[in-house]
Order: structure tokens, then C-alpha cells, then sequence
């Protein structure tokens, strides 16, 4: 869900957040038993969309970060955290000042937790097995007004946010002996010759190929062209997608 799920208001109304978070049946998201407490998570997001003030937003905040986003002790982000992503935007855009502030926090631990994960992935619209960071980084750009907006904390989302950056395949030429991809690029791509995982509808998990840009990239227009070094042209579609490989290793969590 992007975060312009939820309108932003002249007055802060919570009613569409709150039904957004009690749509989502938790229990049925994964994430290691000892750690991931579901319960946690409707019960926090709420008290966290509705708190008014310090002591309620520490409160939710505690909830969130202790075993139902992630668990702060143990560095863990689970599932429940990209799910949560646009809850977490929308209380920072019209909550309290206190609640916002703690769910930039949130925000902030889960992208850090995801960084370090090697075997979490998840399911989104365009990809079968997306590692977390990933994911997190999507939702974190959907909202690159709001968090630039926000303050350091929300600057400093933004930036970590662009190294995982994505590309969206819609024309490929063959090249060479490998395969020209054309058009959209969020997020900072390194430079040189870099390890992707190129993901395709149907196939999981992803291929790993080894990507370059074709042409400079610019950092004034999302449009690029990266090569896809020895890859056939019926294997690079359009609607394929390539993220960085480093971010993640293991199988999807379904």
C-alpha cells in the first residue's frame, strides 16, 4: 500500500488507518516464533495511530519494537514491518508529533534490521521474493516528500533508502551477448559493473546476472539503461525487475 492510501486531512482522523490495520490478519504473516508476536502489532499500530501525546506514543512504541515490527534486541525485522510501512508513513504525515516521531523510529530500526538480513523476502506486486530491505525501500521513496519534509531522521531514511535501488524492465534490445534493458530507475545505483537479481513473473527464485549502465546515468531523470551482461532477450522481459544481490540470499517468506 502506498502511503497516499490513506488522504492526508486538515484534522487528523484515524478511522481509515485503524481499519487498514485491523484488515490485515497478523497471525498469518511470518516470522520466527520465539521473536515475531503478532498480537503485538494490531494492538500497537492502533495505540500508535491514536495516541495524544508522549507517554502513548512510547507505549505503542515499545509494542512495535519488541516483537511485533521488529525485535530491537536481537536486531530482527520481520514481515509484519513492509505491511506496517504505510500505517507507519501515514501516523508520521497527520498522527501527534510524539507518535510520528516514533514511528520514523520504527521505520528507521526496521531498514536497519533489513540491511543486515540475508534470508528474509517477501511478496510484493512486482517481484515473488523481494528481500525485506527492499521492500521497506519501496514504500520509503513512495513517501520521499514526507520524509524529506520530516526532519534528519527522515532525510537519513531517504538516503539509506536509495542503495537499494530498483529497476523496472519495459523495452530490451539485444546487445552484443547480453541484453540492453531500458527505462525506470529509483534509488542509487553504485556505478560499474554490479551483481543484480533480475526477477521475473513466475520464477522464483531470482536469476543473478551482472548489470552495468549502457549509457551515464543521470541523477535528473529516473530513465536508464543498464546491460544485462550474457542474458538472452526472451529471459529479460518487460515487467521484469533488478535489484541489488547483496540485499538478500535466501528463499521468499510466504
Amino acid at each position: 500500500m502506498p502511503c497516499d492510501t490513506f488522504p492526508a486531512r486538515a484534522g487528523w482522523d484515524d478511522a481509515v488507518v485503524l481499519e487498514a490495520i485491523d484488515a490485515v490478519n497478523w497471525g498469518d504473516l511470518p516470522g520466527p516464533r520465539d521473536l515475531y508476536e503478532p498480537d503485538r502489532v494490531a494492538t500497537g499500530l492502533r495505540a500508535l495511530a491514536t495516541a495524544s501525546g508522549l507517554v502513548q506514543a512510547a507505549g505503542a512504541g515499545s509494542l512495535l519494537a519488541g516483537g511485533g515490527l521488529v525485535h530491537d534486541h536481537s536486531g530482527a525485522v520481520f514481515p509484519a514491518a513492509v505491511t506496517a510501512a504505510p500505517i507507519l508513513l501515514a501516523v508520521v504525515r497527520d498522527g501527534h508529533a510524539e507518535a510520528g516521531a516514533t514511528a520514523l523510529g520504527l521505520l528507521d530500526d526496521a531498514l536497519t534490521f533489513a540491511a543486515r538480513d540475508r534470508r528474509t523476502r517477501v511478496a510484493t506486486s512486482y517481484a515473488e521474493a523481494v528481500p525485506i530491505c527492499c521492500a521497506l525501500a519501496d514504500h520509503l521513496r513512495g513517501a520521499a516528500g514526507l520524509l524529506a519534509a520530516s526532519g534528519a531522521e527522515g532525510r537519513q531514511l531517504l538516503a539509506e533508502a536509495a542503495h537499494h535501488w530498483r529497476f523496472d524492465v519495459q523495452e530490451t534490445v539485444a546487445e552484443g551477448d547480453g541484453v540492453a534493458a531500458f527505462r525506470v530507475l529509483a534509488g542509487r545505483f553504485p556505478g560499474g559493473t554490479q551483481r543484480a537479481d533480475l526477477h521475473r513473473a513466475g520464477h522464483v527464485p531470482p536469476l543473478v546476472v551482472q548489470v552495468a549502465p549502457h549509457y551515464p546515468l543521470s541523477g535528473h531523470s529516473p530513465d536508464a539503461c543498464l546491460r544485462v551482461d550474457g542474458a538472452r532477450l526472451d529471459g529479460v522481459a518487460p515487467s521484469a525487475v533488478l535489484l541489488p544481490s547483496g540485499c538478500g540470499s535466501g528463499a521468499a517468506d510466504q
